[in-house]
């Protein structure tokens, strides 16, 4: 293991990001290879579980190119531990997580706990480490004692590969317990897509898939296509959701089911609430109730608008990004239960920032330029933020330790970026110039096109230095991403 390098850095951006041939063999925008038959239906299998015991989770961590099935077929896939996705981890606030992470793919790799508010610094959530081809590393991630409960998840963080990592398959759930609700059956749904070549290995990404941000042909749930659940009329089910997409945006929805909503990321409603649908950007997570009628229907995404490049070059592209979808069918049949008692009213468990004074305002943009390809050089085009590429050599914002900071977050770009920062969770304060009144609590916060989100950061926990970046992993390889040094 050693820190990844500004050469390093330079040379992955490149080769991962948008200097990607234009000609290549990319992601299929025509169906799939094989004809557009794809074998589903099979009932909905769930990772398997490791639980923390006595404050302690351990883990033996193998990211490994494996077979395994998906629509029917086999594939060359990346994985944790040879399976997709990988198993979820259980923990409770107060908890260590020691991760022994083993490199067994031909690229360089690391790990990052997102949505995890623990140290970016040495061997816990740093995303500054490169673990090579056949090295091991021992991570150590020890989580506050008032650590917020809610849906995390783990995944690559390596700059310049994170996209191709995650969209091969390394991803799992990483649930931080609250209290036992009064449901019939919990469910873990970590939602991925995918595109394959007629031989069974992952499609690879072109140019212009990368400026857009890659979506697969094939999406997944639980590493399956489409597959079935069942439940009985009266029944009240826990569902946490992950959008681990590479660029894909997910408006949930189930038809014909009442859906409530427990929280987004790590923040919590202080009571179910009850929505028609959620969206989640790439990297958000939803905890859900769902409460069960006679019946049968699909569990989809609706479909999302997030843009496109435009420039005067058209939408380019010209694919339906992020278009509506069946993630998994439902059966609701039998006889009819009853229902579990009222879930308790939940106490917040962050504190409102708009009470606090604000040490500093700053204003952060998105940007979007005409790349050296364009100027006859190598990449399409130059993203990044304040006109900047990634520079792991230049530290972008310094923040002191303790401050409480209002960061206005602006995207003059075409399309939807999703803004994520590590380690310190965002309050949420007002979105296109309206004020927001409840406590909004997220780790990703999508900026819609020609739009701006204003939120409250507390720094009081955790100083050192980490990223924030889009979470349209595509455009974080390509230089969307900068540091944050906090000291």
């Amino acid at each position: 293991m050693k820190p990844i390098t500004r050469r390093q850095a330079l040379q992955l951006g490149a080769v991962g990001g948008l200097g990607v041939a234009i000609g290549g063999i990319g992601l299929s925008q025509t169906g799939l290879p094989w004809g557009g038959r794809v074998a589903d239906g099979d009932l909905l299998v769930e990772p398997e579980v490791l639980r923390s015991s006595g404050g302690l989770l351990q883990v033996d961590l193998v990211a490994a190119r494996r077979e395994v099935t998906i629509a029917g077929r086999q594939v060359q896939a990346l994985t944790y531990g040879g399976t997709l996705p990988g198993r979820t981890w259980w923990v409770r606030p107060g908890d260590t997580i020691e991760v022994q992470l083993r490199n067994e793919l031909d690229t360089p790799t690391n790990l990052h706990t997102h949505g995890l508010q623990v140290s970016p610094s040495g061997n816990s959530d740093n995303p500054f480490l490169s673990i090579d081809p056949g090295q091991s590393f021992g991570y150590r991630f020890t989580l506050p004692e008032d650590h917020p409960s809610g849906v995390c998840w783990y995944h690559p963080h390596r700059h310049g590969s994170v996209a191709d990592q995650l969209f091969g398959g390394l991803y799992g759930a990483l649930i931080v317990e609250d209290e036992k609700m009064p449901v019939s059956r919990e469910r873990v749904l970590v939602v991925s897509d995918i595109s394959l070549t007629a031989g069974g290995q992952i499609a690879t990404a072109s140019g212009m898939d990368v400026m857009m941000g890659r979506e697969g042909d094939l999406l997944l749930v639980n590493g399956q296509h489409r597959p079935h659940m069942s439940a009985r009329p009266g029944e009240r089910e826990r569902w946490r959701v992950i959008n681990a997409c590479t660029s894909r945006y997910l408006r949930l929805a189930l038809p014909g089911q009442r859906l409530e909503l427990l929280g987004i990321d790590g923040g919590q409603e202080q009571a179910p609430r009850e929505v028609r649908d959620v969206l989640l950007a790439p990297g958000n997570r939803a905890d859900l109730l769902v409460s069960m009628s006679a019946g049968s229907g699909e569990f989809q995404t609706l479909g999302y608008d997030r843009g496109g490049m435009g420039m005067g070059m058209g939408m380019m592209g010209g694919r339906n990004l992020s278009g509506a979808e069946a993630i998994a069918t439902l059966t609701v049949s039998g006889q009819e239960t009853s229902t579990p008692d009222t879930v308790p009213v939940r106490s917040p468990v962050l504190r409102d920032l708009r009470e606090q004074p604000v040490a500093r305002r700053r204003e952060i943009a998105f940007t979007m330029g005409m790349g050296s390809m364009m100027r006859g050089g190598g990449s399409m085009m130059d993203l990044g933020f304040d006109g900047r590429t990634f520079d792991i050599d230049r530290v972008d914002q310094r923040v002191a330790a303790g401050a409480v900071e209002e960061w206005l977050i602006t995207n003059p770009t075409p399309m939807d970026h999703p803004f994520h920062l590590h380690v310190w969770p965002m309050q949420v304060i007002e979105t296109d110039g309206q004020p927001v009144s409840e406590q909004v609590w997220r780790d990703v916060v999508n900026v819609p096109a020609q739009g701006r989100v204003r939120v409250l950061i507390d720094f009081a926990r955790h100083p050192g230095r980490t990223v924030y970046h889009c979470h349209i992993l595509d455009h974080e390889d390509a230089g969307m991403m900068a540091i944050v040094d906090v000291g």
